[in-house]
């Protein structure tokens, strides 16, 4: 079975752009949530002890909407965790250099970032990757995610569910995706997913599975 990982750091620690509030209620409900669910529903469809992201791929190749949609949620609410840090890193490497040359550096990251939040309508994601094309950001509906997409890997990802932020911010998205793209990004772990992108170690995977 799938457990819901714990947070990397405590409930106020990305205040006040996340309150304690807002992290209680989307990781220990929400989260929690899928992870409950994704279990039921991993045992009804005999993939008992597959690993998270196999279990994703599988659902998606039966179209098993069910499956998918409380899989990839609970995967991609574990990668939100390591998205986000209330430490500020900053930019640097080789990853800064992809972001140069993908989008003229951190600014120009930063204004296509939120006009990609902007322009996802309804629920969804939007993710920082690295492709065979170089850096990419991608806006996914509902539960998707780059998993489905094969020689793409996550470095980032943001929620847009309104879920996400709208204790803090209402329904200012704009000023929430403006924060959050200068404040909360955990660039050292993205760091990391673009030295995996680069073979350069292993990229990030769900806790694996506990026998039940």
């Amino acid at each position: 079975m799938f457990s819901l990982p714990e947070l990397p750091y405590a409930y106020d620690a990305l205040a006040p752009i996340l309150s304690a509030e807002t992290l209680h209620v989307h990781h220990d409900r929400h989260h929690a949530a899928y992870v409950k669910k994704t279990n039921a529903l991993v045992e009804a469809a005999g993939l008992t002890g597959r690993p998270l992201e196999a279990v994703v791929a599988e659902a998606a190749g039966r179209g098993d909407k069910a499956l998918f949609n409380n899989a990839a949620q609970a995967w991609n609410h574990a990668f939100l965790w390591r998205s986000m840090t209330g430490e500020r890193p900053t930019l640097s490497g080789a990853l800064k250099d992809a972001v140069g040359e993908a989008f003229g550096g951190l600014p120009g990251l930063a204004e296509a970032f939120v006009k990609a939040g902007l322009e996802q309508f309804g629920s969804g994601w939007v993710w920082l990757a690295a492709t065979e094309d170089g850096l990419k950001l991608l806006s996914t509906h509902d539960a998707d995610n780059p998993l489905t997409r094969p020689g793409v890997v996550p470095l980032a990802t943001c929620d847009v569910w309104e879920h996400a932020y709208y204790l803090d911010h209402k329904n200012d998205r704009e000023g929430f995706l403006k924060r959050w793209i200068a404040e909360l990004v955990d660039w050292t772990f993205a760091e990391r997913q673009f030295a995996a992108a680069q073979g350069q170690g292993a990229a990030f995977a769900y806790p694996a599975p506990m026998a039940s």
